[in-house]
């Protein structure tokens, strides 16, 4: 067989290991109605088991990145490891622990899926030079389509008890290991391994080209875990306002889904034209779409319709983008450093937004224009992306296309 042909099985048997295991993040948050009812949870409490993902991805992925997690072990043992643990860590909830317990629960099952996704976008790199920025977008789509999984499961079967869908979200998540352990290895563009240097924060702290890829990701991630998290809350109050003839959970999966394809042609596309302009381009529609969405809330269900699917398509679309511009920007021997930094500061900013939606909405005591909140995060985002393309350093980016 071929090394072409090699990357593209690698880059599809990856893909569906990330969707399987990313199922985990937000298995609770797609039947939270339940769970707030079968555990007597307030809306904060549930918003929570959502958000505890995401500070235990921050810590797990910082924790990572200080300790060169990935780029001082073998990047299969670390993903098959840690999918076992988050499969163990989400099916535990299933033993109804408490609240207290079960957000602990949740913040383990970020930490393991820390040492998954970032190394995933490391593994791919090694099998791919040209066309990295299309098979980085193919992770990132495995992502989205991982995390939508459950909104599905809770559309097509809103009948089954929050137990089945996080019961079946461990089970994929076992199944994920056993593809990373038995169907993977690195390919023949490996990583030089190193040791654990505190100096390296200071190194890509410094290295301006990688912090303005950085300012264009914590922009992104601003707009990005906020809008997936609480679309379906704000569909669901827009039907049920409207009376519309659409089903929430269903549209949830759609918008959050649709970042499986987007993110594919994203990378084709800046492959071809450019990363900072591919991403500047993206982040300027996902954040008109931020814009508009509050607009569409009392308006023709269409016209919602396609605002929230064209924000689904574009919210994430450049995600990929911006490891794949550290990947070529930064010292080669602290690679997966570099990208665990990068994901442990977005999602912290992610986390903080989260939490921000909701209080707007008690302020507001509407729905309606909690998204606007979300719109300095693309602004800023594009603006630094096209002061990256300014630099002599952009040429590194996509083999000279900027």
């Amino acid at each position: 067989m071929t090394q072409e042909r090699s990357k593209w099985q690698v880059l599809a048997v990856t893909g569906l290991a990330v969707v399987l295991s990313m199922t985990t993040w937000f298995s609770a948050t797609a039947v939270a109605p339940q769970m707030t009812e079968a555990w007597g949870l307030s809306a904060g409490q549930s918003g929570w088991l959502t958000n505890a993902v995401s500070v235990g991805f921050v810590t797990g992925a910082l924790a990572s990145s200080l300790i060169a997690l990935s780029d001082r072990m073998s990047l299969i043992g670390l993903m098959w490891g840690a999918a076992v643990l988050a499969a163990i860590f989400n099916g535990a909830v299933l033993l109804e622990p408490g609240y207290g317990l079960a957000l602990v629960l949740r913040f383990l099952t970020g930490a393991a899926l820390a040492a998954i996704y970032p190394p995933a976008m490391k593994f791919i790199a090694t099998w791919f030079r040209a066309g990295r920025g299309l098979a980085m977008g193919a992770m990132v789509g495995a992502l989205a389509l991982g995390k939508a999984m459950p909104h599905l499961l809770k559309a097509f079967a809103s009948g089954l008890d929050w137990q089945v869908v996080v019961g079946a979200t461990s089970v994929l998540c076992l199944a994920s290991a056993l593809i990373f352990a038995r169907a993977l290895h690195e390919g023949p563009y490996s990583f030089a391994r190193t040791k654990v240097d505190l100096s390296q924060f200071g190194a890509i702290l410094r290295n301006r080209p990688v912090m303005l890829a950085n300012f264009g990701y914590f922009g992104h991630m601003w707009e990005l875990y906020a809008m997936w998290g609480w679309i379906l809350a704000f569909s669901t109050v827009a039907i049920e306002q409207g009376d519309w003839p659409l089903n929430a959970s269903l549209l949830a999966f759609a918008v959050v889904a649709l970042g499986a394809p987007s993110s594919i042609i994203a990378g084709a596309l800046a492959d071809r034209i450019g990363r900072c302009n591919t991403t500047a381009l993206l982040m300027a529609a996902s954040g008109a779409s931020a814009l508009l969405i509050g607009f569409a809330f009392e308006a023709h269900p269409m016209i919602f319709l396609v605002i929230a699917l064209f924000w689904g398509f574009t919210v994430v679309a450049d995600s990929a983008q911006f490891s794949a511009a550290v990947s070529e920007l930064a010292d080669q021997s602290f690679v997966g450093s570099s990208l665990a930094f990068q994901m442990s500061v977005g999602f912290a900013i992610s986390i903080f937004t989260v939490w921000l939606v909701p209080q707007l909405v008690e302020l507001t005591g509407s729905w309606r224009w909690s998204f606007l909140v979300l719109v300095p995060g693309p602004v800023f985002g594009a603006v630094s992306m096209l002061r990256l393309k300014a630099l002599p350093e952009a040429e590194k980016l996509a083999g000279g296309k900027r």
